[in-house]
């Protein structure tokens, strides 16, 4: 029964997470292609572009608030109810901004309430993602918890295909259709995947590791406060892990899209159709990876896949400047792969570094507080690099360079930090076992 419970959990955070970053990629792919237009008008295209990707940045903000939130509600309530909650929160989010009217229609309130929305995205996915981990990886077997962590990770990559398949339809129309309405329709096709994810969801029970901490009474009362008082560097150091594996999709992604599409006059449905082939084998090697770690170790694998995406964006600008659609697909295809590599596996060696009674505190704080500050700027400086090196590709993959960089020493830093604890805990073992003899 438990086996069918941990597939089953498996199932409901890839199913919940597929859903989720469909609703924040699709927000994002808009804002690379349209949002600017409809509720930016007044300005130039870069500048309205930069604006946009701003209001993009705002769902960053709130990831951190809801990390807090949401973590310290899950070390104290359980895990189940607050994925349940995040689900019909995003749902409503996405849904309400395939609904408001442009600048043209209600003027300044439309930005105004496009920022809101964007906000309740964010407080959504940052309270979303530590739940999912920590669902998967705590119903799984003890010697497959990197594995089944990784599900949840694949929702990133799932949540982008549907919205690329999406976006790829709806640009398809003619130009002024897609620009007055046609791009809702991703939006407001959240509301039926909230409905579904929601139900599938509400059949998986409460993360066992957390039931039997609360039946023993080892839960805390502050989870926040015992967090920070006690683990503060492996917030720090786990946060460092994750950082290409965030800002590094927004990067090849996001900014890749407005980059190609600006500069190298690449028409957007062929950017489009390349990083959804892309993104489909993200999604088949994922889990091929997560298998690879558990064997010879998450900490060996990550360091080693980290110090590939150190030098993986000199190859992928030098063939993204060909202009030739299949180099630029391979280009993008060596970086993408190499990140979500690091991605699938970071998920599980991050919520290892954190005891059961803050775990959901640990991950969330670590992951959102680092998506806040790389991810949700990377648009932004790879946009404003661009236009002040217009032409030179070198600025750009620096960039990308420091924030593998980031996640190296994160890596380095839980790993010493995890075999520090241990040494400790074994020391206080064998104190103990000379005190009974």
């Amino acid at each position: 029964m438990e086996k069918d419970q941990s597939k089953r959990a498996a199932a409901a955070a890839f199913m919940g997470t597929t859903i989720e970053f469909y609703d924040f990629y699709v927000y994002a792919t808009a804002a690379a292609l349209v949002l600017g237009h409809v509720f930016f008008p007044t300005t130039d295209p870069v500048t309205g572009t930069l604006a946009a990707f701003a209001t993009f940045a705002v769902g960053f903000i709130a990831r951190p608030l809801a990390g807090l939130i949401f973590g310290h509600l899950g070390d104290k309530l359980g895990r189940k109810n607050m994925l349940l909650f995040t689900m019909i929160l995003m749902g409503i989010a996405t849904t309400g901004i395939g609904l408001i009217p442009s600048y043209a229609s209600i003027g300044i309130w439309a930005p105004i309430l496009l920022i809101v929305l964007r906000f309740l995205q964010g407080i959504s996915v940052g309270g979303e993602w530590g739940g999912a981990v920590l669902m998967a990886s705590e119903h799984a077997p003890s010697h497959k918890k990197t594995f089944f962590a990784s599900f949840a990770q694949l929702g990133s990559p799932a949540g982008l295909i549907l919205c690329l398949l999406v976006f790829k339809a709806v640009t398809s129309l003619d130009e002024a259709d897609f620009l007055s309405w046609g791009w809702r329709i991703p939006f407001l096709l959240s509301f039926v995947l909230m409905a579904v994810g929601f139900i599938i969801r509400f059949g998986v029970k409460e993360s066992p590791e957390f039931a039997q901490a609360k039946a023993q009474a080892e839960t805390v009362k502050y989870p926040l406060k015992n967090l920070f008082k006690y683990y503060w560097p492996h917030v720090i150091f786990a946060g460092l892990a994750i950082t290409i594996g965030s800002a590094g999709f927004f990067f090849t992604n996001t900014f890749m899209i407005t980059y190609v599409t600006q500069y190298l006059g690449i028409e957007r449905q062929t950017i489009l159709s390349a990083l959804f082939w892309v993104t489909v084998l993200q999604f088949l090697t994922m889990p091929l990876f997560a298998l690879w770690a558990e064997k010879i170790g998450a900490a060996r694998f990550l360091v080693g896949i980290a110090v590939v995406c150190l030098i993986v964006p000199y190859p992928m600008f030098m063939l993204v400047e060909t202009k030739n659609i299949l180099l630029i697909t391979l280009g993008i295809t060596l970086a993408v792969v190499s990140l979500s590599a690091l991605y699938a596996v970071v998920a599980g060696f991050m919520a290892n570094a954190f005891p059961t009674e803050v775990r959901y505190s640990g991950i969330s704080v670590s992951y959102q507080f680092i998506a806040a500050l790389a991810g949700g700027t990377t648009p932004i400086i790879g946009t404003l690099l661009a236009k002040n090196y217009a032409g030179e590709w070198l600025p750009l993959a620096y960039l990308f360079t420091f924030l593998s960089a980031m996640s190296l020493v994160g890596i380095l830093g839980v790993n010493y930090l995890q075999r520090k604890n241990k040494v400790a805990e074994n020391t206080a073992a064998l104190s103990n076992e000379e005190i009974t003899q």
